[in-house]
């Protein structure tokens, strides 16, 4: 009977070391990823360092911010849209995209993409209407 009882206490103990292991090895990566994720939003690396392409998109008044973001993925000129939200959340432009049609290249930073869009439609010159 003293061995049986030993045998089982034996189990138990392991299953919680392997229970207790697999909880720090979860706390563990999600601390990891986010530190990466948060890392990520304000290191602001351009996908591209050296020569980038340029990649025209357009940007119209029913769009929201994760659809640009989206769409800025699928483009190649960002690596992950839901960083992009964060950024342009915490940005000085934050709602302030505006509809158009833009220039953006894959060496630009998100801050620099967002410094674009947000940045107000130039003026058509008066002198060309008279």
């Amino acid at each position: 009977m003293k061995a049986g009882y030993l045998i089982a206490a034996a189990v138990e103990m392991i299953v919680k070391v392997v229970i207790l292991a697999a909880v720090v090895l979860f706390i563990f990566r999600g601390a990891t990823q986010a530190y990466d994720f948060g890392y990520k939003v304000f290191a602001d690396e351009p996908m591209s360092i050296s020569g980038g392409r340029t990649i025209t998109v357009g940007i119209s008044d029913s769009m929201s911010t994760s659809d640009i973001a989206q769409m800025l993925e699928e483009k190649g000129l960002i690596e992950d849209a839901k960083l992009f939200v964060v950024q342009e959340l915490l940005s000085a432009h934050h709602g302030e995209i505006a509809p158009g049609i833009y220039d953006l290249s894959t060496a630009m930073t998100a801050q620099e993409m967002l410094a674009l869009m947000a940045a107000p439609a130039e003026e058509e010159d008066e002198s060309e209407g008279s």
